[in-house]
């Protein structure tokens, strides 16, 4: 049997993972989140391996070993990681979309060491799309910001003028 690392195949599956990673990490860099880049890209790119080397693992024929625990594992140990990234600030919780997008990120790198590269591109779109588009939607409509939800740097929304003090509609 050749060696892995000398079959294009195993390189495309790295470089599926690391790319997709890269651009959600960009997007999370750029909006000064956690989880930029490189961790993005890491994050993809560990999860690949451990998918590769398992499926690699039950195609050799070992007794006993089943590609899915692993997959199981990975989601379990992204887990750990998403949690890592959650905080506590008085009432407020933060970081639960940081979370998530670590969450997503291992999925995209198992799609990819599984040698499914358009899935791991599609999720890496529709990723970005969820990202972007409901930050879009926030600033079109600034009462998706209230709450939990309101920026820290946005402005507050416009209250309507009126001398009625309850509740907005």
């Amino acid at each position: 049997m050749d060696s892995v690392i000398l079959q294009p195949e195993y390189w495309t599956h790295v470089a599926v993972a690391v790319a997709c990673g890269a651009a959600i990490g960009l997007e999370r860099q750029w909006r000064g989140k956690p989880a930029g880049i490189r961790t993005s890209s890491l994050i993809c790119l560990g999860a690949a391996s451990f998918v590769r080397l398992s499926i690699d693992v039950v195609g050799d024929g070992y007794s006993g070993s089943d590609a899915t625990r692993v997959l199981g594992q990975v989601v379990v140990g992204v887990g750990f990681l998403g949690g890592g990234v959650i905080m506590n600030r008085g009432a407020e919780v933060v970081g639960l979309t940081s979370a998530a997008v670590i969450w997503i990120l291992a999925g995209i790198g198992a799609a990819a060491g599984m040698g499914r590269a358009d899935e791991a591109i599609a999720l890496t779109l529709t990723t970005l799309l969820v990202l972007s588009g409901v930050e879009a939607a926030e600033n079109w409509l600034p009462t998706l910001r209230a709450g939990p939800y309101a920026h820290k740097d946005a402005e507050p929304p416009v209250q309507p003028d009126s001398d009625w003090s309850g509740p907005l509609p």
